[in-house]
């Protein structure tokens, strides 16, 4: 096989990949831009919330840890909130592993990087649908995905800084960043171990509202998961 031969494979698929990928930027424009005007409504410089978007770029560990820095939470506080929200991203890792495991240390890297809902949900469904991709159309294809995604997400997060700063103190937006996590949240709903998740996060920080900012909110978030997990269990052998 030529070289330009085996090229175009790899090539298909990252265009297959950039087709698949690009529906989602009417989720990525909406998500981004609230997130620039909320960064800076909560008082963050151009350079922090586009740092903090380019390098966390995961929208509900973003808007988490926003939420606890503007309830003046401690550092640890907003870091373990961040990292309780991206818990799913080592379990996508871990089922990408027979797919991409063997790809140059290069491209895991940044894999790793742009490995997000969309990415993998995407990925990963192509992935199982065609078994007889290789390592290198995987790669490519994963990467074609990001590729309209990702752009938006910085650029539509600099739009909302731009944005929120032309907004008036006056208009009071805090009330957009509750009403962002319904929105997102909502959608998840789809089985009785996440309603029972949800609930019970909602009564154990309430329960814990006393307690210094963001302590409650994380064992909030473990009974939460410690409820989801155990009622998993218990459907599975009733499934």
């Amino acid at each position: 096989m030529s070289v330009s031969t085996a090229k175009a494979p790899a090539k298909n698929a990252y265009l297959a990949g950039v087709r698949d990928g690009w529906p989602f930027i009417f989720v990525v424009i909406p998500f981004s831009t609230l997130f620039g005007v909320v960064a800076t409504d909560a008082g963050l410089t151009l350079a922090q919330a586009m740092g903090f978007t380019v390098l966390v770029i995961a929208g509900a560990a973003q808007f988490a840890a926003l939420q606890m820095m503007m309830e003046n939470a401690g550092i640890i506080f907003v870091l373990l909130a961040a990292l309780a929200v991206n818990l799913r991203m080592a379990m996508y890792s871990a089922s990408l592993v027979p797919h991409l495991g063997a790809a140059p240390l290069w491209q895991r890297a940044l894999v790793s990087y742009l490995n997000f809902d969309q990415t993998y949900i995407t990925s990963i469904t192509r992935y199982e649908a065609r078994p007889e991709m290789t390592v290198a159309e995987r790669f490519q294809y994963f990467v074609g995905v990001a590729t309209p995604i990702t752009p938006l997400w910085y650029g539509m997060t600099l739009v909302g800084i731009y944005a929120g700063e032309a907004i008036p103190e006056a208009w009071a937006l805090d009330f957009i960043l509750p009403i962002t996590f319904l929105a997102m949240v909502g959608p998840m709903m789809k089985s009785l171990a996440h309603v029972a998740a949800a609930a019970v996060s909602i009564i154990v920080a309430l329960a814990l509202i006393s307690l210094p900012s963001g302590t409650g909110l994380l064992i909030a978030a473990l009974a939460a998961m410690v409820t989801g997990a155990a009622v998993e269990t218990w459907m599975e052998p009733r499934a």
